[in-house]
């Protein structure tokens, strides 16, 4: 069996994460005003947090990955030796990254690369590479791994609470909110990935601890089940996160709830203070 590589796009938090694999990442890029920032290397989460917070007027935007940065990833892999190459992408529904890098793969010779829509963000997507490297140390195929990729997909989610939609809605990443656009600075409303990767709205909720409350009892009564992995991802959301945690712990009796950042690039889009319930289901 040839030699497997693998690449993840920035917005998954995996350069947050402490793992053993030689995983590649496409940065993403975070424009503030007049400066350009490289995701990760130039900025991590808990500065750009600050500045958000620090500076309410800013308006971040963001810009994916350049095809011709992901082609360079490739062939790069490709000249150490690998003869196939995993890509595990945000959802195609809130990024270009998915269709970059299969352009990038369209481009490429001489080595076989697999690009995925993870349709989801953060650490549902670093789980999705995580898991394509232990198995392909384990000596699965692409076949097996994209296999595996595919069900996780399917059995996973989020559940997001946002202290303010303007990010969202300024960027064009919420779908179906023109409910909420009338008063959308007043409300922090329950959002939900779906199925196909989009952020929807859920609830309109008027306070942020009952919004709080309400991710809670929705995940705990309508999604959990014991066979899941459950954490938490959030943009700073530091007033709220222990509350969190330990009423999660509590209610489905898991002893280790972890906590991840959300990266810069996508807090541009969910604001300072997001914080989701996420979960993965165990095969």
């Amino acid at each position: 069996m040839g030699k497997i590589g693998y690449v993840v796009c920035g917005n998954s938090g995996i350069d947050y994460i402490d793992h053993p694999y030689d995983i590649r990442v496409f940065r993403s890029q975070l424009l503030v005003g007049d400066k350009e920032y490289t995701d990760f290397i130039d900025i991590k989460a808990d500065a750009f947090y600050t500045m958000i917070k620090e500076n309410p007027d800013l308006h971040p935007t963001t810009a994916q990955t350049a095809t011709g940065v992901m082609l360079e990833t490739y062939e790069a892999m490709r000249d150490e030796g690998y003869e196939d190459i995993v890509v595990v992408t945000i959802s195609s529904k809130l990024s270009g990254t998915y269709e970059g890098a299969q352009m990038a793969a369209n481009m490429v010779e001489n080595v076989n690369v697999s690009v995925f829509d993870s349709k989801t963000v953060g650490y549902n997507e670093a789980h999705m590479i995580l898991e394509a490297a232990r198995l392909g140390e384990k000596g699965k195929s692409v076949t097996e791994i994209l296999d595996h990729l595919n069900w996780i997909r399917e059995n996973q989610g989020l559940l997001i609470s946002v202290d303010t939609l303007k990010y969202l809605v300024k960027n064009g990443r919420l779908s179906g909110a023109s409910g909420f656009l009338g008063s959308f600075l007043k409300i922090k409303p329950m959002l939900m990935l779906s199925r196909e990767g989009k952020v929807e709205p859920v609830e309109k909720i008027r306070t942020r601890q009952k919004a709080i409350d309400r991710v809670i009892e929705k995940f705990v009564h309508e999604f959990y089940d014991d066979a899941m992995e459950v954490f938490i991802i959030h943009g700073n959301a530091f007033d709220m996160l222990e509350q969190v945690r330990e009423r999660l712990t509590s209610a489905i009796k898991q002893s280790t709830i972890k906590d991840y950042p959300l990266t810069p690039v996508v807090g541009a889009h969910a604001g300072y203070g997001a914080l989701a319930i996420g979960w993965v289901r165990k095969k």
